[in-house]
Formats: C-alpha cells, structure tokens, sequence
C-alpha cells in the first residue's frame, strides 16, 4: 500500500508540472523531411507559443495571442513574416521559400506546417534558424531532418544559428 501512495503521488507530481503553462527550458523542435517521390521539402515546427508570442510582440511591438481564442488574422500574418524572416533553408545553394500550410496548437505548443515544392534533389542543405534567439539568449532550435533516409540532428543557437547538411 507504501508503494501505491509512492507512485501515485510521483505521477500526480508529474503531471501537475509536465501541465503547466510555465516552462524553464527554451527550445523549438523543427521536423525537415525530403519527399524524393514528390519532389518536395516538409517541415514542421514545434515552438512553446508564450515564447513566439513574447518574440513577435518585441519585433512588431504589438499585443499578439497565437493559439488563445483571441487570436487575430494580424497575429498569423506576424507569425508567418516573423518565421520566414528568422527561418530558412538553402537547398544546393539556393534559398527556397517555404510555404506555410496549417497551425494547431498541443497544450502550450504551436505546431506550424511548412512545404518547399519543386526540390528534384538535395547535394546539401543549408539551415539558418534564428527564431526566439533575439528574445532569449538561452534558446535552442533542434533540427532534425532525413534527407535520402539519413537522419541527422542539430541544435542551433543565438550564437551558431547556421549549419549545413550533406
């Protein structure tokens, strides 16, 4: 009976601070998958939306609220210009501009849905991801991407906000 009162009182402690709104870590999670058969470049990003609000409001100086009912069609348009001014990848040397598809929103994460058309192949992808940096030193951008069913993994920062896969 100890040890039911034990796990009960861990998984109680767990959830209350896994669901809380408040979160001491700052990082984003961007997914870049190459669809060869389709020619395309998918992304998705997953970022803390009290962070990107507090990142827009400082850029545009504007009350913003992605991902609460009073969301406004100005705050998307802020988020979209915000995203691609502070994320983007050059595929074979060339910059590609992303076409944002959807949002949703998990708890307190915003999920964006991106799409580059028209990529035939990829020799090396050049990542630049700055977002939230200019807000929080401590930010980290986690790209995980699968070009050609290879994996790879890298954290950007305010400091080395640049990388190149091959």
């Amino acid at each position: 009976m100890n040890n039911y009162f034990k796990i009960l009182a861990f998984t109680l402690l767990f959830l209350s601070l896994t669901s809380m709104g408040i979160h001491k870590f700052y990082m984003a999670i961007y997914q870049i998958d190459y669809v060869p058969q389709k020619k395309r470049i998918q992304i998705t990003s997953r970022i803390f939306v009290d962070d990107l609000n507090a990142a827009i409001e400082k850029k545009f100086h504007v009350k913003t609220n992605l991902g609460n009912g009073q969301e406004t069609a100005q705050d998307e348009v802020n988020m979209k210009k915000y995203l691609a001014e502070k994320f983007s990848l050059k595929v074979n040397g060339i910059v590609k501009p992303m076409t944002f598809l959807s949002k949703e929103v998990e708890a307190n994460v915003l999920i964006c849905y991106f799409r580059i058309p028209d990529v035939s192949k990829i020799t090396h992808l050049e990542i630049e991801n700055s977002a939230l940096t200019e807000w929080n030193t401590e930010q980290q951008n986690i790209i995980q991407a699968n070009i050609k069913g290879e994996k790879q993994s890298v954290m950007l920062t305010s400091e080395d906000f640049k990388r190149v896969l091959k």
